[in-house]
């Protein structure tokens, strides 16, 4: 006779803590600290000008636009709590596109992820070098050959970091998002005190603070891309959504607590800087936060240099989670190869997707160069975005009867839509550039691998053998559940 199944919760208990998937590790104060510490990286520190540049140093404007910069990306965020909590799998857009939308768009945006969010991580490391090695050589420059080997340590130890353990990444993104934001609460509180103090040249700014010239419709489109672009990364919760501890809760919590945390410390800062310099000094300094230090803290005025140090490591942490949970969700379907899907059989991390997307990183390093030239699929972002919030309004009306935790208003990604395809069309047509062709015809060229790859299931038999020795050196297995089980 065959031996009965055991019903005892201890023993299911245990069969889920052996079982080869990826574990609910991340708790909602790491989830604060992966958006927030996406989100702030060295922009605020370094050169929160762009906005006030192209509000033509109109102060009120300026203020406005980073508050309604802050205001969208809280809506796209609300967009994504949604299709996270409905569907709590890794990858992000990536599976939320292809549930609602079907395989080629989303094979789409993993081909041209593939390319630009490795070159993005690429240009955080060098930024993170240069400010790491500068110090020690005064006002000359330091060798390109000591930043670039810098910036490899760096990605690599992250990499291995991440690839090894969820908790110690978890708690080394929560560290240095405290560090990050103590050192923006140095420069919000010190703008507060100053205009409690209630000198007048602190107050000037503020009086009539829509009293000089208005820009146009075009200008204030562009000082919006800027706020826009600081607020980048509002999207990272949905890569990790299947380590989420109780995600029907913790992420839209999460979402709720995070961006409008950066909403009111951006504001802060950005009316401290108006409290210390003019609108003026503030578009002409290379570094906002260190001229801002010099006048105001001369004293320790290194501990600003120092923390955008901190916050570029933070911001480069999480990327490199997320980048690694993108690559592990497009090989469970089947759009990359498949040993980027296997989990480490100690850790239950997935090794091989961290190992994959460090090493194009670690290419985009050697001639940097090439980073220059992801510039131009910056429209691809916000295509993606697009394309994630219709595949809400699709399964809003396709699949009315899917479980869904929280429901976001549906005006809200009817809105996001629009926005959107408004943010991918507007730098084409206002500044045409036959890179932005290339871009585009970058992204069409995925279909050349798509159907006989994908489609066809073209399969190489030597594949198999490498596929083998490489799973024993790695020590490597496949994850149990794999993607099919999410689409039923």
């Amino acid at each position: 006779m065959g031996r009965e199944k055991s019903s005892d919760p201890k023993d299911v208990k245990r069969k889920e803590k052996t079982k080869m998937q990826l574990k609910r590790r991340i708790g909602y104060f790491d989830g604060v600290s992966f958006i927030i510490g996406s989100i702030v990286g060295a922009g605020i520190f370094v050169s929160p000008t762009g906005v006030l540049k192209h509000s033509l140093l109109n102060v009120g404007v300026a203020l406005t636009i980073w508050t309604a910069s802050g205001l969208v990306s809280l809506m796209g965020s609300l967009c994504y709590a949604e299709l996270g909590t409905a569907l709590p799998f890794s990858g992000g857009e990536y599976n939320h596109i292809k549930r609602g939308l079907g395989s080629i768009p989303a094979f789409v945006f993993i081909w041209t992820s593939t390319f630009t969010k490795p070159a993005s991580n690429a240009a955080r490391a060098l930024l993170f070098a240069e400010y790491a090695t500068q110090p020690f050589y005064g006002i000359c420059p330091a060798p390109e050959v000591l930043k670039k080997c810098l910036a490899l340590a760096l990605l690599w130890s992250l990499g291995i970091l991440n690839g090894r353990s969820v908790k110690v990444a978890a708690w080394v993104q929560t560290v240095f998002t405290l560090l990050k934001m103590m050192a923006l609460s140095v420069i919000a509180v010190g703008g507060v005190v100053l205009l409690v103090g209630g000198r007048k040249e602190n107050l000037a700014r503020f009086e009539d603070m829509f009293g000089s010239e208005m820009p146009n419709a075009s200008q204030i489109a562009e000082a919006f891309f800027q706020g826009l672009y600081a607020y980048g990364g509002w999207w990272s919760l949905n890569y990790m959504a299947e380590e989420m501890k109780n995600p029907s809760r913790n992420i839209p919590l999460t979402v709720m607590t995070a961006v409008p945390a950066v909403i009111v410390f951006y504001l802060l800062v950005n009316i401290s800087y108006l409290t210390v310099l003019t609108p003026k000094e503030i578009v002409s300094s290379v570094a906002v936060a260190v001229t801002w230090a010099d006048r105001v803290i001369p004293s320790v005025a290194w501990i600003i240099p120092l923390s955008v140090a901190v916050s570029i490591f933070g911001a480069l942490n999480s990327s490199v989670f997320t980048l690694g949970r993108l690559s592990y969700a497009g090989s469970q379907s089947g759009h990359l190869p498949v040993l980027i899907s296997m989990l480490n059989v100690h850790t239950c991390t997935p090794a091989p997707a961290m190992i994959f997307s460090t090493i194009i990183a670690s290419i985009f390093i050697i001639p940097s160069d090439l980073i220059m030239l992801t510039n131009y699929f910056g429209f691809s972002a916000w295509l993606m975005i697009g394309l994630t919030c219709a595949s809400l309004i699709v399964l809003r009306y396709r699949e009315p009867n899917l479980h869904r935790p929280y429901k976001v208003f549906l005006p809200v990604p009817f809105l996001m839509v629009a926005m959107s395809f408004f943010l991918v069309l507007a730098p084409i047509v206002w500044s045409p550039n036959m890179q932005y062709l290339y871009a585009f015809f970058f992204m069409l060229g995925s279909l050349i691998v798509y159907f006989p790859f994908v489609h066809f299931k073209l399969h190489f038999a030597f594949l198999d053998k490498i596929t083998c020795y490489l799973q024993l050196l790695l020590e490597v297995s496949p994850a149990e559940g794999s993607d099919e089980t999410k689409y039923e």
